[in-house]
């Protein structure tokens, strides 16, 4: 029992944070005729949490393959906030996106102060605060309903500022601040290579050719361009989450507020985005990642029955949500391992966001962190572009080296975040209910690393 008592104990500093255009086409460059003189060199895989080694190409380039200063692969959160960062600085970019349109399924994410200073920064801030409520607290309740807590964001940390923003009308509003060329889509990429020159040749699926001489992998999870550079797969953090958001065509009636529910080895939430939508979640154990499941009725279904008898206004959220927002997904992170993890940077290719870094949601950091990549890279990337004191290779380093420090420690937080609110045990449940969460809980630390300053854009 007083093992169970200290366990619980440690756990309070962590007990409530959550979160689990146009198209463009390039110009003809289908090359057939000859081929391509290659000479293979690889590096040989050194550390056990490398999939593969790193394999370097040296190509031999067409005199009239299409040519880019930098190219950015993927369309997502990362990619689009990086294109439009550089864009702000007076920096072209390309970005490859191998869907033919946006990729706007999903539901929401959540942001706090630290992402909206850099949407302030970008110029897109003010429109999304237009669209979506902000969050004045937090309340956590048991799965009987009973109320243990309530906080208020402002009174715990001056300045704080939370929104729940839909994912579709964030890709929508950064991809819209972008020249109208500056996406292709259906550009699904095939092969990465280096060339003699030091410059990346890109490969699509339709044989393509483009040369960069800065490549930034914004290609998410199961990133192909972390994988080339030799990092390993995101690892299972042994918890799923069912996702949706409820639609409410005459208006939502919940108070703006995130809303925890915490069960054993279960939990759940609900936050207001707009005056007619919630976003919700349940995060349940499971040895593994199960089955891929679409059918958004057995989805639906499925997560109901997993939080039967939790409050009725939960389960009245999943009701309401619109088949095409449901979804379960595992969650997955990166420990970046200093020494043994491969470099975020080499030879003028680059990781940003998920690609370098997936973390679990549990500190609602994952967004946030990728629009803080996107910002430092870019500012950094200009510079050097612009003044040419500091070399491209240079301005990269600097980015990993001053990123990797703020996205370690984040990344391993949230891990242990998620672990600890996953408790089975009843008695340390016990315990979170009745003394840890209603005395001992403050959110004011929990919150610190929100703190974020960045050199602005010029």
């Amino acid at each position: 029992m007083k093992q169970n008592v200290s366990m619980a104990i440690t756990i309070s500093t962590a007990l409530l944070l959550h979160s689990p255009v146009s198209p463009c086409s390039f110009p003809p460059l289908h090359f057939r005729a000859g081929r391509i003189s290659v000479q293979r060199r690889c590096l040989l895989q050194s550390w056990t949490r490398r999939t593969r080694p790193i394999c370097f190409s040296l190509v031999e380039v067409r005199p009239n393959v299409q040519k880019e200063d930098i190219v950015v692969v993927g369309a997502g959160i990362a990619g689009l906030a990086t294109a439009l960062s550089l864009h702000r600085l007076g920096v072209r970019s390309l970005v490859l996106e191998q869907a033919e349109s946006l990729r706007t399924s999903g539901t929401s994410l959540t942001l706090f102060k630290n992402g909206w200073s850099v949407l302030d920064a970008i110029g897109v801030a003010d429109e999304l605060r237009t669209q979506f409520l902000e969050i004045q607290g937090m309340v956590v309740k048991s799965e009987d309903g009973r109320k243990l807590r309530s906080f208020k964001f402002k009174e715990e940390a001056e300045g704080q500022e939370v929104r729940a923003v839909e994912r579709r009308i964030l890709l929508e509003t950064l991809a819209n601040r972008l020249p109208s060329d500056s996406i292709c889509f259906s550009s699904k990429l095939a092969k990465i290579e280096k060339t003699g020159t030091g410059e990346t040749l890109l490969e699509l699926v339709d044989g393509t050719q483009l040369l960069a001489k800065v490549v930034i992998g914004c290609d998410g999870i199961r990133s192909p361009i972390a994988k080339w550079m030799g990092f390993s797969e995101p690892h299972y953090a042994g918890h799923c989450a069912y996702r949706g958001l409820g639609f409410y065509p005459n208006g939502q009636p919940f108070e703006p507020n995130v809303n925890y529910v915490y069960g054993r080895g279960l939990r759940a939430g609900f936050v207001p985005v707009s005056p007619t939508k919630v976003y919700w979640f349940i995060c349940f154990n499971s040895p593994s990642p199960g089955p891929r499941i679409d059918d958004p009725f057995s989805l639906k279904k499925e997560a109901r029955e997993m939080i039967k008898g939790w409050p009725s206004e939960l389960l009245n959220v999943i009701d309401m949500s619109a088949e095409d927002t449901l979804s379960r997904t595992p969650l997955t992170d990166r420990w970046l391992w200093p020494i043994i993890s491969p470099s975020a940077s080499a030879d003028g290719v680059v990781l940003v966001g998920d690609a370098w870094h997936p973390m679990t949601p549990n500190l609602g950091q994952g967004g946030c962190c990728a629009l803080e990549d996107a910002i430092v890279l870019s500012r950094k990337l200009a510079g050097a572009l612009k003044s040419g004191h500091t070399s491209v290779d240079d301005a990269l380093r600097l980015y990993t080296t001053e990123r990797w420090p703020r996205i370690f420690p984040l990344t391993i937080r949230a891990n242990l975040v998620g672990a600890l609110l996953q408790w089975e045990n009843p008695v340390v449940c016990d315990i979170r209910n009745s003394i840890v969460v209603p005395k001992l809980v403050r959110l004011r630390p929990l919150l610190e690393h929100t703190n974020f300053t960045f050199e602005p854009l010029n």
